[in-house]
């Protein structure tokens, strides 16, 4: 009887229990969440290395107009047909470098080799024919001498030779105008390059002027840009530009102002304006598209990088380390410098004010920070002293 009682007792106190924790289920957690912020119930103390922080410093912010456009080699040639005659061979594919003075493209010169022959045989038919007319003169003069012919002779026999003597020189004009046809037949790279663009192939018909192929110089390489005609008054030549190339990703380039066109585009009013480039690593492909700033004005002013702020709506801050505490602080951000990438900080910080470069985002205004530099240098030490 006496065991039968306990039972019961003892079965009743375990319903007591687990009706009293159904009746509060939040207790544990917040428990955890007491043991986990510590007894005061303050945020964890975070540990900070020193490559965590970065101090605020008044850096130079550049401004200016946008310049957009493409680039382009400043060394280009069109090959064209200067005679007409058909394609027999083209010897160089797009993208394949060529020395000066290279063949490029052979014409068929069927044609214009039976001009130069014709044009040698004329020659040599009028050399001899002022050949003849010159000994026909010596021999009138010789005669003319001893009275033995009129001066009518004379004269006529000195304008026969002044004629063929003219036709000579005519004839050697025709001569080199047919050899100058027949070098036309050979295309040949004008400078040292790539070939860009095959107009053209064995078997087709060269009009003159058709465009058989285009080679540019890659090292050449400029941007062509426009800049809005309202802010074309601040550009002037040699200021420094900064810009990005499409399909180079993130790598900035950097140039420099080399001539402004005097006049606007008629139908975008907007200003050409050529930068030449001076990175060594410059791009080599033509054509693509680029943009950037020209460094019309260099201002002082407070810049972070855009990996130490965070963005809530439309509200920005950073995590500043004010003493051994860490404080939220609003910020008022200007431009973007597009040299550097950082943001103009207009208001929130002051110049040697340290933030965390990366926050994160279980951070908590007023936690405590300690930084992590005599730990690191106490576990040196210890290394040291092990060794």
């Amino acid at each position: 009887m006496l065991r039968k009682t306990l039972l019961v007792l003892a079965i009743a106190s375990a319903l007591a229990a687990c009706g009293k924790a159904d009746k509060d289920p939040a207790k544990p957690a917040a428990a955890k969440a007491q043991a986990d912020a510590g007894k005061d119930g303050k945020p964890v103390q975070l540990l900070v290395a020193p490559e965590d922080v970065l101090t605020v410093q008044s850096n130079a912010l550049a401004s200016g107009p946008v310049i957009t456009g493409s680039i382009q080699p400043e060394r280009k040639a069109d090959l064209r047909a200067e005679v007409s005659a058909v394609v027999l061979q083209v010897l160089k594919e797009n993208g394949e470098p060529v020395k000066r003075g290279d063949v490029l493209v052979k014409l068929d010169e069927t044609s214009i080799r039976d001009s130069l022959m014709s044009a040698e045989e004329a020659l040599r038919a009028a050399t001899q024919a002022f050949d003849q007319s010159q000994r026909a003169l010596d021999r009138l003069k010789t005669l003319r001498a001893s009275g033995m012919t009129s001066a009518q002779a004379l004269d006529d026999a000195e304008v026969r030779r002044n004629n063929a003597q003219s036709e000579v020189s005519a004839a050697r004009a025709r001569l080199a105008t047919a050899r100058q046809q027949v070098g036309r037949t050979v295309v040949r790279a004008p400078f040292d390059g790539i070939v860009s663009d095959r107009k053209v192939s064995a078997g087709d018909t060269a009009a003159i002027g058709k465009e058989l192929l285009k080679v540019i110089d890659p090292t050449s390489m400029r941007f062509e840009g426009r800049v809005s005609a309202d802010k074309i008054a601040a550009v002037k030549v040699g200021q420094p530009v900064m810009f990005r190339v499409n399909g180079y990703g993130e790598q900035q380039f950097t140039g420099t102002v080399k001539r402004i066109d005097p006049s606007a585009n008629d139908v975008t009013r907007q200003v050409e304006v050529l930068v030449g480039l001076s990175n060594a690593n410059q791009p080599r492909v033509a054509g693509l598209y680029a943009e950037g700033r020209v460094d019309a004005e260099l201002n002082d002013a407070l810049t972070l990088p855009e990996a130490a702020m965070v963005k809530a709506g439309d509200k920005t801050y950073v995590w500043k380390v004010k003493g051994k505490t860490l404080a939220r602080t609003d910020l008022t951000v200007g431009a973007r410098d597009p040299r550097t990438g950082n943001y103009e900080i207009k208001g929130g910080l002051a110049a040697g004010d340290t933030v965390l470069r990366h926050p994160s985002s279980n951070l908590k205004d007023g936690q405590a920070v300690e930084m992590a530099a005599a730990r690191v240098a106490s576990a040196s030490n210890g290394q040291a002293q092990g060794r």
